[in-house]
């Protein structure tokens, strides 16, 4: 049989089953008094726990955590803004890339391709070899024009006189329609320059996508005559706006 466990004033009066005994005067020492007002005091602090100092450490957790909240958002809001400026930047590159393409497309569909190239090829052939035919052609004429105009000088015969001078009617007939190259000389020149004007327009709206001819100067490289020989010393005959050109009367001044 189980022996019951005896239980002590001390327990029963914490556990609050019983009141803690009065104070007994008589011949108990001062310590007495002590420890039993000690006693009262934990039973007092055991009946009533103090709420406060956890509840503020769970508040100024909480307040830490919304402040180191805010600061993550903030952070995330200054990271979107960022991306959202690279993204816009990103999308003028892709609209310019874009629109560089479809100008190339129509560069390589229009003038680029060998069909058209090789026409503007042809259109320039024709005019030199035109130009050449038709000088060779005047040349020849001037030529026996001049025969003819010494034979006539010559001749007392009113029938040889009239030969010559048809003949002289004819060079000159001839000189006439070899003059005529011009026209379709200048027909193959204008479709070339339709053709090359063509290709500037495209060039020019390219270089305006990517910020102009400023910004395309920055990337010009140096100009170098890498001419060697006597291609160096051939450098055209000069327009009239051309720098350099000399006029009628910087050579006259050279006289004075």
């Amino acid at each position: 049989m189980p022996i019951p466990r005896r239980r002590f004033r001390i327990e029963e009066a914490i556990g609050g089953d019983m009141p803690m005994p009065a104070a007994v005067d008589g011949d108990v020492g001062p310590m007495h008094h002590e420890i039993m007002n000690e006693l009262r005091a934990i039973r007092a602090q055991m009946a009533k726990p103090n709420h406060s100092a956890t509840t503020e450490t769970v508040g100024e957790s909480v307040n830490r955590e919304i402040a180191e909240a805010h600061t993550l958002l903030e952070t995330y809001r200054a990271q979107i803004e960022q991306c959202e400026k690279l993204k816009v930047e990103l999308d003028l590159i892709h609209d310019a890339i874009n629109r560089t393409k479809r100008e190339i497309a129509v560069l390589h569909g229009k003038s680029f391709n060998g069909q058209e190239m090789a026409k503007v090829n042809g259109e320039l052939g024709a005019v030199v070899g035109g130009t050449e035919e038709a000088t060779q052609q005047i040349l020849e004429a001037a030529e026996s024009i001049d025969q003819a105009a010494s034979a006539l000088s010559k001749v007392n015969s009113a029938d040889q006189q009239k030969i010559l001078s048809e003949e002289i009617q004819e060079r000159v007939v001839s000189i006439f329609e070899a003059c005529n190259f011009q026209d379709l000389t200048g027909q193959r020149i204008n479709k070339v320059m339709t053709t090359m004007k063509f290709i500037e327009n495209h060039i020019n709206a390219m270089m305006d996508i990517w910020g102009g001819v400023d910004a395309i100067k920055a990337h010009a490289p140096a100009i170098v005559d890498d001419r060697e020989g006597d291609a160096k010393l051939l450098n055209g005959p000069k327009l009239d706006g051309d720098a350099g050109h000399a006029s009628q009367n910087d050579i006259d001044a050279l006289f004075d």
